[in-house]
């Protein structure tokens, strides 16, 4: 018999929640990059500047390639925490103007943010005494989580996540990509006539058969919502994810493209599994040319030997990107990414692009059944 399990909705460590409004004020509104008619002049004129501003030009001027090289598959892979930023239109825009072909991300970003909003939930701006910490237990007492300075309601989490269960437990038990998991979160908005904002990425994605991979799937809301559909099932055949399938199908997009580009924001998880599927498709005994483009944004330093900071050059020594085209950007993301995603978008080189429609061809060609 099958253990009932239900998620707690209200966090255990708090004990304020019914006053949390004091600080649930302003709500973080995202940047339209679609509006900006200034940006490419700004963008060129860094050309002739100096330091991370000529960087920031050159990474905007390969994006621009990628984006006019018809041959070219665009990989967008996002780390940090990007939507509750205010950087979810932008992405928005890249899938709805076929600027990207396929997504890698942590969950945090595409479940906990971005679904969490699809959910008619949003992210708020802290007071800027809240950022010191001193605050921190206060906030924890009124179930309010903090990312620097943005807040965010605990209890409208755990319904996000609880919504993940429901998605799980309404699926055939099998095993399955993050990627055919997350078209069913899109499914399911569908289902609920759309989401409650005015932005998805996962549902615009969803619609436009964009791919979206989170090859760190569980640790997210997502995790929370598998692990209680999960324990309620007990014996019974039940849904699970399959990281394996991630890397396959994620690897089957390279090998069935002439060339590829990556437009990396941050790094960790999302930009080394792109990054590696050059050496799968090598492994399964496909000379895979390597990643053609690469571009990256991040504030790590490098002197630490760490996988975010490593540079698209030493890269190039697993055998994973060239060095044509790359162009690393040591910037924070919500100053870089609007300038390089906004110059790319009004200097219209998507306009030709063929849309590659990728789940459906993963669907054509699926993995492990």
């Amino acid at each position: 018999m099958a253990q009932q399990h239900e998620l707690n909705v209200t966090p255990l460590k708090a004990s304020q929640t019914q006053n949390k409004q004091k600080f649930l004020r302003d709500q973080i509104r995202h940047i339209d990059i679609t509006t900006m008619q200034g940006i490419v002049p700004l963008v060129e004129s860094m050309k002739h500047l100096a330091y991370s501003s000529r960087d920031l030009w050159r990474a905007s001027d390969i994006y621009d390639r990628m984006l006019r090289d018809t041959d070219c598959a665009v990989f967008l892979t996002l780390a940090g925490s990007m939507v509750s930023a205010g950087m979810k239109k932008i992405f928005v825009d890249l899938i709805r103007n076929n600027m990207v072909d396929a997504i890698v991300s942590t969950g945090a970003n595409i479940v906990d943010q971005d679904f969490f909003e699809a959910l008619g939930f949003r992210h708020y701006i802290a007071d800027e005494q809240l950022k010191s910490g001193l605050y921190d237990s206060e906030l924890r007492d009124h179930a309010i989580d903090r990312i620097y300075d943005t807040l965010i309601d605990e209890e409208e989490l755990r319904v996000c996540d609880e919504t993940t269960k429901i998605i799980f437990d309404e699926l055939e038990p099998r095993p399955y990509s993050s990627r055919e998991l997350l078209r069913e979160f899109g499914a399911y908005l569908e289902r609920q006539g759309g989401p409650k904002c005015d932005e998805s990425i996962i549902y615009e994605a969803y619609k436009r058969e964009v791919p979206i991979f989170c090859p760190a799937f569980s640790d997210c809301s997502a995790g929370f919502g598998l692990v209680a559909h999960q324990v309620q099932r007990g014996d019974q055949p039940k849904v699970s994810w399959d990281g394996g399938k991630d890397f396959h199908e994620l690897t089957q997009l390279k090998m069935n493209s002439k060339d590829t580009g990556l437009f990396m924001i941050g790094g960790g998880v999302p930009k080394n599994f792109t990054q590696d599927i050059v050496v799968c498709a090598e492994v399964l005994g496909m000379d895979a040319p390597m990643h053609k483009y690469a571009i990256q944004i991040t504030v790590a330093d490098v002197r630490d030997g760490a996988l975010s900071s490593s540079t698209l050059k030493e890269a190039s020594s697993w055998g994973k990107v060239d060095t044509v085209y790359e162009q690393m950007v040591y910037a924070e993301a919500t100053l870089a990414l609007p300038l390089i995603a906004g110059y790319a978008y009004h200097k219209k080189g998507w306009q030709a692009r063929p849309a590659r429609r990728w789940n459906a061809l993963l669907d054509r060609q699926p993995v492990g059944v």
